[in-house]
């Protein structure tokens, strides 16, 4: 960021949208650049722009607060509809539940960026197959390929959005990296805003209490159930308006887990070579194995997203290399027992998808590892390892596109 500033100094529009891409960044790494190139007629500008800009919460303007009660609105009859129209919830709820968050988010993306329909038009498009898709497939509550669909739709959904986030067509690693690090900041926000809703129900439900009116059904019911969905986006705007809000949290978050995390792996896979367990003919075992390996991966995605910035420590660096071998292991584990299983008892729907998932995991993790290696000796640069980051993101959408549409066809949806 700094070496960025210094060579778009003579360049307005470039210097305003590297601020808007993120201006927590931007602001720190001014100010301590500020005493290099304060002679500057538009550092001087930008010095006192950035001083004087207000500690007040920003709550966006009237078309956000718009957008965001059209999605409540809409969320709020999604939720409702099985009731609406008599539709069974067990039938209902796991095929549609990916489409009750992320599209009101996806839309605010492109929203905000300004994006044309030309690049918008792919990701809506394939939210819509998506939907119609999902529920024409039989009512069958025992077919694996539906349970795999309903598992792969989220992620799929999930990366239209980060698409939209990052600017379509238009999409750099530096967006994508930046979307990822959005996360940090858009779960802190959500724990507050459930915080703080928490509390209110509690007090609203007991004071009714006290005048005898039991208001628990309806409440949840109808109340939670849908205003809960917009919680996200809600959290979204606050996060998008008031970049420096949260922005410090996560990156602590990230700190503190990451070497707490790296020790219990590597505690846990040394209880587990000596306790007997067997991954390779205990489906539960390696169930939660992969549920394990799943979780690593998620941290050590968004903490490396962190230690892409240019004040991320080294010893931070050092924990999160670490951790990408012991996942490594983790993986190859997996991965060897899902082979195993493979050739002894043949191939089902959910053995080939989870072979393809921690195939794409492992090649993920060995490419970011090396990124990180060449990192800490100096011979990779950050943005190097935000590409390793970013580069298979298009791959997990495709796989999951894979699982999501070809799978029941394939497998004559059992």
């Amino acid at each position: 960021m700094k070496n960025q500033i210094k060579e778009n100094i003579h360049h307005a529009a470039s210097l305003e949208q590297l601020y808007r891409s993120n201006p927590s960044a931007f602001k720190r790494a001014f100010h301590e650049i500020y005493p290099e190139i304060q002679s500057e007629l538009s550092a001087q500008i930008w010095s006192e722009r950035l001083r004087s800009q207000s500690d007040e919460i920003s709550w966006g303007t009237r078309k956000d607060w718009t957008y965001v009660g059209f999605v409540a609105v809409f969320a709020a009859l999604f939720m409702q509809l099985p009731d609406l129209l008599s539709i069974s919830h067990d039938f209902y709820f796991p095929r549609n539940i990916a489409f009750i968050v992320m599209p009101g988010l996806a839309g605010y993306f492109a929203f905000k960026q300004g994006l044309t329909w030309q690049n918008a038009i792919v990701p809506f498009g394939v939210l819509v197959v998506s939907i119609v898709f999902v529920n024409l497939l039989p009512n069958n509550p025992s077919s694996d390929t539906l349970l795999l669909t309903c598992l792969h739709l989220p992620i799929l959904v999930w990366l239209m959005a980060g698409y939209l986030y990052s600017g379509g067509k238009q999409s750099t690693p530096a967006k994508q990296i930046d979307f990822l690090r959005f996360h940090g900041d858009l779960l802190v926000m959500c724990a507050v805003i459930m915080l703080a809703g928490g509390l209110f129900t509690a007090l609203t439900i007991n004071l009714f209490n006290l005048i005898g009116i039991k208001i628990e059904d309806f409440y949840f019911r109808y109340l939670i159930l849908s205003v809960f969905p917009t919680v996200p986006l809600l959290a979204t705007v606050l996060v998008q308006q008031n970049p420096t809000l949260v922005s410090k949290i996560s990156p602590v978050i990230a700190r503190i887990f990451t070497p707490l995390v790296s020790l219990m792996l590597l505690i846990f896979l040394g209880v587990f070579t000596f306790n007997g367990k067997d991954p390779y003919n205990d489906r539960e075992f390696l169930v939660i194995f992969n549920g394990i390996l799943l979780g690593v991966m998620a941290l050590l995605l968004f903490s490396v997203s962190e230690a892409t910035q240019e004040n991320a420590s080294q010893f931070h660096r050092v924990t999160l290399v670490i951790l990408a071998f012991l996942a490594i292991i983790n993986n190859c584990v997996a991965l060897s027992a899902i082979t195993f299983r493979l050739m002894e008892m043949g191939i089902t729907p959910n053995r080939l998808a989870v072979l393809g998932s921690n195939v794409m995991v492992l090649l993920n993790l060995i490419f970011v590892t090396i990124q990180l290696l060449g990192l800490l000796n100096g011979q990779k640069s950050l943005k190097d390892v935000e590409k390793s980051m970013t580069r298979f993101l298009p791959y997990y959408a495709f796989w999951a596109a894979i699982v999501i549409f070809v799978f029941p066809l394939i497998f004559s949806f059992q």
